[in-house]
C-alpha cells in the first residue's frame, strides 16, 4: 500500500497553478463522496497525480474501531467484518487514507488473500486484507487506470457497485465493506476505458498544460522552490491549506440542508434525456453534484448554473457510443435544453459565481495562483469536429461501389480534385464501419488478458493442474486432495480432517483469451487512390480498429506510398489515435510494398524485446501491386518471407476491384504464410464470408477464383 506523504512534505494542493476543472471535480467529491469519484483525462506532466495526492490532506479525519484492519466506523460497524463482531470498542481517529493501486498489481494484492493451507487443514479463515480494505472510507487512486488489467477492472466494478469486496477460494469466502472515493488518471493517447468502468466514475475532467507563458513560469518557480525546501514551501502554503480545509468542512455540514427543487430536478432529467445517456446513474450523479456545488458556494438552494456545471462534469464521458467518439458536450444544445426545461425567467440568467472567488480561493495565497471556481471554470469544449471518424452506431445508407477497371486504378477519377505535388491526393473520409470476423493468431499464447487468441491466462476454463509457480493463484482442489491423500497415514492422521502440506498444493491451469499486437500495413499508393475505393478501404481498417479495441489489443499502423514506408502510429492501446491517423491519411504515388513489409519486420523486432509475451498479427491492406525500383514484386515477396520465417501470423485484406483481377494479394498471402480475405469476406454479416482463424499455412484464392481451404472443425467451433 502506498499512502500520502507527511503533510509537511506533500506538495500543497493549493499551490498547484491553474487546473480549475480538476480542482473543482476533486473538491466536489471531497464534499460529497457519494458523487462517485472523478476521472482525470489529460496529457502527461500536468500535475494530475500531484493534485490527487494533495486531496487526501484536505479531507477530514475518520473515526475507526481500534485494531480493526477494515476501518469499521465505531457508530455503525460492519456486521460482517472479518475482525468483528465489534462490541463497545474503543475509537481511534486517523487521517483519511489515499491508497494507490499499481497498474501491475495482482488480484490477491487488490482484494486480499486467504491462507489456503490453513483453510483446508484447520478450517480457519486466515485472511490478509488487500488494497480494497485499506481504501475503505478513503480514497482509492489508480494512476493510468486505462492500462489496468481487465480482471482487476472487473473486481473494481464489483466493489464499486456493491460497496463490498468478496474473496472466494474453493468454498471458503470472506466479505468486507469497501466503500471508497475512486479517482483515476489517464492519458487518452494510451487507450480508452471500458464503458462499464467509465460509467462508475461520477465526474470526468480534461486537463492540459497551459499555453500561457506567465502560468508556465509560475509552475516552474513553485516547483523549484518546493524541491529546494519542501518543509519551508509547505509552511508558506499552510494557511491556504487550512482555509480550504475549513471551507470543505463547512460545505459538508451545509450539504444535508441543500434543497434540490422541482425545477432543477426537471432540468437534470431533461438534460440526461436530451443527450441520450444510458441508464439512470447520470441523473443521480448530476443531482448530487448540483447539491455539492450549491453547498460549496454557501447556498441551500440549487440554481440553474449549478445544474449546468454539473452537466459539464457528469455527462461528457457518458455520451460515448464507441471508442472513436471524443467526450464533450454541445454547450449550445445544453443551454437550450436547460432553458426549455426550466422555463423562462423575467431576469436574465445570472453569471455563474466561482466558489474560489475572493481571498479564500484555493489558488490564492502568497504567489497569487490564477485559480477559479465552479462558475469560473472554463466549460469543457465539444470535441466533435468535421472529419471525425464516423460512428458505427449510426446507420447510413451507402451507395454500392462500382468495380473499377484496371486502367482506372492508377489515375485520378473524373470530377475529383487534381493530385498535389508528387501525385499526392487529399485524404478522403472512411466508409461506414462494420462488424468484422474475428481473426486469431494460431497456437496457445501466454500474453496479456484479452479477447482475441487462445492463451493460458489467470482466468478462463480450467484445463489441468500444476505445482504453483511462485505465489499460489487459483487452487485446484481436486488435484490438491489427490496429492495429499496417499500420505495421510505417514503424516499421522488418525481422525477427521486432511493433513495438507505446502507440497500438496496444486494450482489450476486455465485457458482463456489474450490480446495481441495487431499491426496494420496499409497501402496508400496511387493504385489505391480511387475515391470510393479508398473510402471503402479506410472503412474496413476502421472496422478492424474497432474490433481490436473490443478485443483489448494493442495496435500499430504502417503506411507505404511514394518512395518509402512510414510508421504512422507506434504500437499503442489508443484506438482513437489510430482512427485519427487513418482519417488524415493521404494517398498517391508508387507502391513500395517491400518497404512496408520491411518496416513491419523492424517494428515487430523491437516490440518482441519490449513485450515478448504479446504475439503479433500483421494485417496487410493492399491490392498486392508493387511498383518502383528493380523487381518490385520479387523484393516484396522476399520481404514477406522474412515475416513468414519468424512465424508471424498474418492476413492480407485483398482490395483489388474490377472484373479483371490479377490475384496478387493471394500470392502475397502465400509468401507470408497467412490468409487472404476480400473486403466483402471481412464482414461478419456477409453471406459469402468464411469464418476462419489465421492459420500458419497459406489459404489461397477466393470465391471468385482459386481454391480456398475449408475451415477445420476447430475453426468452426471457435467461430
Amino acid at each position: 500500500m502506498t499512502t500520502t506523504q507527511n503533510p509537511t512534505r506533500q506538495y500543497p494542493f493549493t499551490a498547484v497553478v491553474g487546473m480549475d476543472d480538476m480542482r473543482l471535480g476533486l473538491l466536489l467529491n471531497a464534499i460529497s463522496p457519494a458523487i462517485g469519484g472523478v476521472l482525470v483525462r489529460g496529457e502527461k506532466g500536468t500535475a494530475k497525480s500531484t493534485m490527487v495526492r494533495g486531496l487526501a490532506e484536505l479531507m477530514p479525519a475518520v473515526d475507526v474501531v481500534a485494531g480493526c484492519r477494515f476501518s469499521c466506523a465505531p457508530t455503525a460497524p460492519d456486521p460482517g467484518c472479518p475482525d468483528g463482531p465489534h462490541g463497545a470498542a474503543d475509537a481511534d481517529a486517523r487521517p483519511t487514507r489515499m491508497v494507490e493501486l499499481p497498474v501491475g498489481a495482482s488480484e490477491d494484492r487488490l482484494v486480499g488473500a486467504l491462507d489456503i493451507e490453513r483453510a483446508l487443514s484447520e478450517g480457519v479463515k486466515a485472511f490478509e486484507p488487500g488494497l480494497l480494505a485499506d481504501a475503505h472510507r478513503g480514497v482509492l487512486y489508480v494512476d493510468e487506470v486505462n492500462l489496468l488489467h481487465d480482471h482487476l477492472v472487473d473486481l473494481l466494478l464489483d466493489a464499486a457497485a456493491m460497496g463490498a469486496s468478496y474473496v472466494e477460494r474453493e468454498g471458503v469466502s470472506v466479505r468486507h465493506a469497501a466503500r471508497f472515493l475512486l479517482v483515476g488518471t489517464m492519458n487518452p493517447e494510451e487507450g480508452e476505458l471500458r464503458p462499464q468502468l467509465l460509467d462508475r466514475f461520477g465526474l470526468t475532467v480534461e486537463v492540459a498544460a497551459s499555453r500561457d507563458p506567465e502560468q508556465r513560469v509560475a509552475v516552474v518557480r513553485r516547483r523549484l522552490a518546493y524541491d529546494d525546501d519542501p518543509e519551508g514551501f509547505a509552511a508558506r502554503w499552510a494557511a491556504e491549506e487550512l482555509r480550504l480545509r475549513e471551507r470543505i468542512a463547512r460545505a459538508r455540514e451545509l450539504l444535508p440542508s441543500v434543497v434540490l427543487g422541482d425545477k432543477a430536478l426537471r432540468q437534470i432529467a431533461a438534460t440526461c434525456a436530451a443527450f441520450e445517456v444510458d441508464g439512470m446513474r447520470a441523473d443521480i450523479v448530476m443531482a448530487r453534484t448540483a447539491n455539492a456545488l450549491a453547498a460549496w458556494a454557501g447556498r441551500t438552494e440549487v440554481l440553474p448554473e449549478d445544474v449546468r456545471q454539473a452537466a459539464l462534469l457528469a455527462l461528457p464521458h457518458r455520451r460515448r457510443r464507441n471508442p472513436f467518439d471524443a467526450p464533450g458536450l454541445d454547450e449550445d444544445k445544453l443551454d437550450e435544453v436547460l432553458e426549455e426545461s426550466g422555463g423562462t425567467d423575467d431576469d436574465p440568467e445570472p453569471e455563474p459565481e466561482g466558489p474560489d472567488d475572493g481571498p479564500e480561493g484555493p489558488g490564492g495565497g502568497p504567489e497569487g495562483g490564477p485559480d477559479g471556481g465552479p462558475g469560473g471554470v472554463p466549460p469543457q469544449e465539444s470535441r466533435e469536429r468535421p472529419g471525425d471518424a464516423p460512428r458505427p452506431d449510426v446507420p447510413r445508407q451507402q451507395e454500392p461501389e462500382r468495380p473499377a477497371r484496371p486502367e482506372e486504378s492508377e489515375r485520378e477519377p473524373a470530377g475529383e480534385p487534381a493530385a498535389g505535388p508528387g501525385g499526392e491526393q487529399a485524404a478522403v473520409g472512411a466508409a461506414e464501419p462494420f462488424r468484422t470476423r474475428r481473426l486469431d493468431v494460431p497456437g496457445l499464447g501466454e500474453g496479456a488478458d484479452g479477447r482475441r487468441s487462445r492463451a493460458r491466462t489467470a482466468h478462463g476454463r480450467t484445463t489441468g493442474a500444476r505445482r504453483p509457480q511462485g505465489t499460489l493463484g487459483k487452487l485446484h482442489l481436486t488435484a490438491t486432495v489427490q496429492a495429499a491423500a496417499p500420505h495421510q497415514w505417514a503424516r499421522g492422521r488418525r481422525g477427521p480432517g486432511l493433513v495438507v502440506r505446502r507440497d500438496d498444493l496444486r494450482e489450476a491451469v486455465r485457458e482463456g483469451r489474450e490480446g495481441n499486437l495487431v499491426l496494420f500495413v496499409v497501402d496508400a499508393s496511387g493504385s489505391m487512390a480511387a475515391r470510393k475505393r479508398m473510402g471503402a478501404v479506410k472503412g474496413a481498417v476502421l472496422s478492424l480498429l474497432l474490433d481490436a479495441y473490443q478485443r483489448r489489443d494493442k495496435i500499430g499502423m504502417i503506411t507505404f506510398r511514394g518512395a518509402g514506408a512510414e510508421l504512422a502510429l507506434p504500437p499503442t492501446s489508443s484506438v482513437e489515435a489510430g482512427a485519427a491517423r487513418l482519417e488524415r491519411l493521404p494517398t498517391g504515388g508508387r507502391t513500395p510494398l517491400s518497404e512496408g513489409l520491411l518496416r513491419a519486420h523492424e517494428v515487430l523486432r523491437v516490440e518482441r524485446m519490449r513485450d515478448p509475451s504479446r504475439r503479433p498479427l500483421v494485417v496487410v491492406v493492399t491490392d498486392g501491386r508493387a511498383t518502383g525500383g528493380p523487381e518490385p514484386l520479387g523484393r516484396a515477396h522476399r520481404a514477406a518471407g522474412l515475416l513468414a520465417a519468424e512465424g508471424t501470423a498474418s492476413v492480407v485484406v485483398d482490395c483489388e476491384a474490377g472484373p479483371v483481377r490479377l490475384g496478387l494479394a493471394g500470392e502475397l498471402a502465400r509468401e507470408l504464410g497467412g490468409t487472404a480475405v476480400t473486403l466483402d469476406e471481412l464482414r461478419a454479416d456477409s453471406v459469402s464470408a468464411l469464418v476462419r482463424t489465421v492459420q500458419g499455412r497459406p489459404v489461397r484464392g477466393g470465391s471468385a477464383g482459386a481454391d480456398r481451404a475449408r475451415p477445420d472443425r476447430h475453426n468452426r467451433k471457435a467461430a
